[in-house]
């Protein structure tokens, strides 16, 4: 399977993810997504009295510099990765 193909399988998949996924992966899943799909961040940050937009826009922020098929990989694993958490 083609890593664009995989990838937007596993994206359909995270949206399925138990409520009592932890915000950090959450934020993690978040900034490899936008990264893969959008590329480096092109938005001045949010200011500090919109946290929750902050914290995303941060998690972005730390994977800039992968490329598009790095951040594929790494969110792919991610959610492999929390899909065997919850099964276990």
């Amino acid at each position: 399977m083609a890593l664009q193909e995989e990838f937007e399988q596993y994206a359909e998949q995270a949206k399925s993810l138990p409520p009592m996924t932890k915000d950090a992966d959450k934020l993690i899943l978040y900034g490899l997504y936008k990264q893969a799909t959008v590329g480096a961040v092109n938005t001045n940050r949010p200011g500090i009295f919109i946290p929750k937009e902050r914290a995303k826009w941060d998690a972005w922020k730390q994977v800039e510099g992968k490329s598009k098929e790095e951040a594929m990989a790494e969110y792919v694993t991610k959610v492999k990765q929390l899909q065997q958490v919850v099964s276990a």
